[in-house]
């Protein structure tokens, strides 16, 4: 209930963040660290004594998981990729946002239905490249959002994010992150991906980059958002706030120009 309420309090999506309570629990402590507001924990300097656990030596082997997450990050080193990089006003998202909160609808779903329409106006950026030299259309559109787990991290995927309505998409989406945390996911819920998006806006982030998934054409890396000082005419001194948030799309050159991406 205090993580809830915290949550609730801050407009925090507690979708977007990772538990680390039992059975996958977010605990107020999750919340507070999301939020950039954990406060630092005092660190006593005492000998080990037999029975504890100590700091992981040495060579430790990977998990499944994370042995496939390698594979993965390793298989797209040889595609050639661009990014872009834009500046989003989220002032019209937020208060959006806050007109279909108490409905049930999450920024996860909202993200990920601004995405689906405008992969549908522009399909080449939800296509693949084809291994014997073609351009791959899908005819779904079926939107991938990272994960963070314990060791490692996963893709839920919303399919048909362009036909879903926002609080279908919200259920739907809570669904696959509880699934996401036990385990429980079928391999048809987190590899049938044709866009992905990494959100780390809960973390504080300016910009990132995101890493192309196999198999897809782009992926988009969402920042944080922050107040900002911009000119507005009428304003007092001339001067406003606004609130904004950085995007990054990154796309296989091999199908994707420039000015698609942008």
């Amino acid at each position: 209930p205090k993580a809830r309420k915290l949550a609730k309090s801050k407009n925090l999506d507690l979708a977007t963040v990772a538990g680390t309570g039992r059975f996958g629990r977010v605990t107020e402590a999750d919340v507070e660290q999301a939020l950039g507001i954990a406060k630092p924990k005092k660190v006593e300097l005492v000998p080990a004594v037999a029975g504890e656990a100590a700091a992981p030596l040495g060579s430790v082997p990977m998990t499944g998981m994370q042995q496939a997450i390698a594979k993965n990050m390793e298989a797209t080193l040889s595609v050639p990729v661009f990014r872009v990089t834009k500046t989003v006003a989220t002032d019209a998202f937020d208060a959006l946002y806050q007109k279909l909160k108490p409905d049930g609808v999450t920024v996860s779903a909202l993200l990920a239905k601004a995405c689906a329409i405008a992969l549908v106006k522009t399909p080449l950026i939800n296509a693949a490249y084809g291994a014997s030299g073609t351009i791959d259309y899908n005819d779904h559109v079926n939107v991938a959002q990272a994960v963070a787990l314990d060791g490692g991290l996963i893709t839920p995927t919303l399919r048909d994010a362009d036909k879903l309505s926002l609080t279908d998409l919200s259920a739907a989406w809570k669904d696959l992150v509880g699934k996401a945390r036990s385990g429980s996911l079928k391999p048809e819920e987190y590899q049938t991906g044709t866009f992905t998006i990494s959100n780390l806006g809960m973390f504080d982030v300016a910009q990132f980059d995101a890493i192309l998934p196999p198999g897809q054409g782009a992926i988009l890396a969402i920042a944080s958002s922050k107040v900002v000082p911009i000119p507005m005419p009428g304003a007092a001194l001339g001067v406003g706030l606004q609130k904004q948030m950085t995007v990054t799309i990154t796309c296989d050159h091999r199908i994707i120009s420039g000015a698609d991406a942008a």
